[in-house]
């Protein structure tokens, strides 16, 4: 009851204990360290515990389930991605789900403040017992296979509502497109002219830029999935880049990173970017988002890679595409205190100074994968 109690009051306190490694909730009460506390003081111990070093030792074939909104989303593409590397028979089905709405259909399709139609809910007109089932009959059974069995692809694409097959992922027919900031808050398809151009913000760790949606497994006050960021948009410590409305319709399927040209005043921080859709009415909604934490010197402009993990959504024409830079999204990420000190061990915070550049000599943009029709 004690835990449950630490539980309950995740969002006002125990996110917010320092270090952000102590994990109160589980240490408080006496309960043993599940595996983070050994990682965080030896790293190396990591390696047992991913899919990723045993694809090698796995002969089977595999069957993945995704979610668009998932915490564990980008590793069950790797692991698709990794066994038909070995030449093993995988199948992967990918749909508009969070953790806990898995092909669910008490939602009715909804996920954070978006529906996506009762028919998100059966992958291709089947519900996902069926298919497990049916991968089962085959392969635990022997009863005959079918073309389910085969390795392949089904993805559901948000913004279209509708499945698809594809025989490969990622796609090879997408192409890697970058969209450039600017000044101006402007994002544009155009690589940027300027000279000396950028943009910056003051990043406060005592005052974060609070997590809405996306790929979270989290208490209740955090719930995952696409939500209206325009409160995040309002603040300072958010930079906003946005395009015209499109001409035509976009979609884009496969995995996002962003470079960024960046400079703090400190030895450490984050760099957090998020792409969304900005609807005809204004409103904007998380598609996917990043973070990467950089250990510096004052001043050093450092290119900065920033994986947005991966997502398959047409981005209708009149809608507009936008990008957010900040350097907090908790307590989604535990916030940088800006000091270097081991998050082990850091309980003193610094406000930084930061600066991203986006002129000719540095391109800072996203790289989308579009798919042409």
């Amino acid at each position: 009851m004690a835990t449950m109690s630490d539980m309950d009051s995740m969002a006002t306190k125990t996110y917010w204990q320092l270090p952000s490694a102590a994990q109160p909730a589980i240490t408080e009460s006496g309960q043993p360290d599940i595996g983070v506390a050994r990682a965080l003081a030896d790293p190396a111990s990591l390696d047992e515990s991913r899919v990723s070093n045993r694809y090698d030792v796995i002969d089977l074939p595999t069957l993945n389930i995704a979610g668009w909104y998932d915490i564990f989303l980008q590793g069950s593409l790797d692991n698709f991605v990794g066994m038909r590397a070995r030449g093993r028979t995988a199948r992967l089905v990918v749909g508009p789900w969070d953790h806990f709405t898995l092909g669910s259909r008490w939602n009715a399709g909804r996920v954070g403040e978006q529906s996506f139609g009762l028919g998100s809910t059966l992958p291709d007109g089947r519900t996902l017992t069926d298919i497990t089932r049916g991968w089962y009959d085959h392969w635990l059974k022997e009863l005959p296979a079918t073309e389910e069995h085969e390795s392949g692809v089904l993805l559901f694409v948000m913004g279209a509502n509708q499945w698809r097959q594809e025989a490969e992922w990622p796609l090879t027919r997408a192409e890697a497109t970058p969209l450039y900031l600017g000044e101006d808050s402007t994002l544009s398809w155009e690589a940027p002219t300027a000279e000396g151009s950028g943009s910056g913000y003051v990043y406060d760790p005592a005052d974060p830029v609070q997590t809405r949606g996306g790929n979270l497994v989290m208490s209740p006050e955090y719930p995952p999935g696409p939500f209206d960021q325009r409160e995040a948009e309002s603040r300072e410590d958010v930079l906003v880049f946005t395009t015209p409305p499109l001409e035509a319709g976009t979609e884009i399927t496969g995995r996002i990173r962003a470079t960024l040209f960046a400079s703090t005043d400190g030895p450490s921080t984050d760099w957090v970017v998020r792409l969304c859709e900005v609807d005809a009415h204004g409103v904007s909604r998380n598609i996917t988002d990043g973070i990467t934490r950089v250990h510096t010197e004052p001043a050093r402009i450092d290119e900065v890679e920033v994986d947005l993990w991966s997502t398959s959504i047409l981005i209708r024409a009149g809608h507009r595409l936008r990008v957010h830079v900040t350097s907090s999204n908790f307590p989604r990420w535990d916030r940088n205190l800006n000091t270097g000190e081991p998050v082990t061990e850091g309980t003193t915070t610094r406000v930084a100074q930061q600066r991203i550049l986006h002129d000719r000599n540095h391109p800072s943009r996203i790289t989308l994968p579009v798919v042409r029709n």
